[in-house]
């Protein structure tokens, strides 16, 4: 073989290894989803948390970063009489910060595993499990049998793709979402796929202001996931007291659209059971394109904040680097 043709296969080969490796995975991954949709989600969601205990012992770094976060997060919520008893605690007292921190890692295994059985909570025996805090603001957000440009703005928080399938079920019509594109394009199409038989129309997250425009400018709802940034570094606001940023689409496509815009948050209320928090988010008046884009995402960050208050052990971003300044000390 010449070296002209060795440098060829060279080439080649990683392409031809990563399509291999990426169908083999989306085959693995539709196996696994088939199979635990066969069993009785409230048992996985026992066996995932459980699995999330396990996480908590064998990474600590994250495990670190993740207490690291949440102390942030309690000690606010607890200075703005925000907290609840399990986060007033956690404050203060380092054994319940911990506690704290390994039902995080339960809850964020749990996120996986709701976005391998999504399609179950699309069936009437399952809908009703997902409820509404208030009934009265769920069905402003989604009239029944109305039409209508919305946005849904979301966070890696609770369950996290449910708002957006009890949306699509709500109004009979698809919500169209982005979502970061992977490198390989077997795996892609795979997510791509299931959700789309949930009735969310996934697009890439490269181009997606174009398509998120067309769906608010033929009246349909486009949902984003806006508390952290995900390929982009974000536009600064203050989110727990300090520092933070928040990418800002859903402030961009509300000026532009005025369409109406919830912060849809849906924590998980038992095993298998959900509640969601409905606030609708205004437009601000300002001076300027910039003072009102600033008002809103402020808006957007205490709208977020409220919804942790609710369960700060199950917000997934807490897995990752949030503020701009050094973490607080253990």
């Amino acid at each position: 073989m010449s070296d002209a043709q060795l440098a060829m296969r060279a080439r080649r080969s990683p392409a031809v290894r990563r399509s291999l490796s990426g169908w083999l995975a989306a085959r693995f991954l539709g196996v696994v989803a088939a199979v635990l949709r066969r069993f009785p989600d409230r048992l996985l969601h026992r066996v995932a948390h459980a699995a999330g205990g396990v996480l908590y012992r064998l990474q600590p770094a994250r495990r670190r970063l993740v207490r690291d976060n949440l102390q942030r997060v309690c000690r606010y919520l607890a200075e703005h009489d925000m907290a609840g008893p399990a986060a007033a605690a956690a404050a203060h007292d380092g054994q319940a910060l911990d506690r704290l921190v390994r039902a995080a890692f339960g809850h964020y295994v749990r996120g996986y595993l709701e976005g391998a059985i999504l399609p179950v909570y699309g069936d009437d025996s399952h809908a009703g499990r997902v409820r509404a805090d208030d009934p009265d603001l769920a069905a402003q957000a989604f009239p029944a049998g109305r039409l209508g440009p919305t946005i849904i703005v979301g966070m890696h928080f609770g369950a996290i793709e449910v708002p957006a399938l009890f949306a699509s079920r709500r109004l009979g019509a698809r919500v169209t979402a982005p979502m970061e594109t992977i490198a390989d394009p077997q795996l892609q199409a795979y997510f791509e796929r299931t959700r789309g038989r949930t009735g969310i129309n996934v697009v890439p997250l490269e181009g997606a202001a174009a398509e998120l425009r067309g769906a608010l400018g033929r009246g349909e709802t486009v949902a984003l996931v806006a508390d952290r940034p995900v390929g982009g570094s974000g536009t600064a606001v203050e989110l727990f007291g300090a520092p933070a940023r928040l990418p800002a689409g859903p402030a961009v496509l509300a000026l532009e659209s005025d369409a109406p815009v919830w912060v849809i948050a849906t924590r998980r209320s038992g095993w298998g059971e959900y509640r969601s928090r409905f606030e609708r988010l205004e437009m601000l008046d300002g001076d300027s394109r910039r003072e009102r884009l600033a008002a809103f995402m402020s808006a957007e960050a205490r709208a977020f904040e409220r919804a942790v208050a609710d369960a700060p052990e199950q917000w997934w971003t807490v897995f990752f680097p949030i503020w701009d300044q050094p973490r607080t000390a253990r």
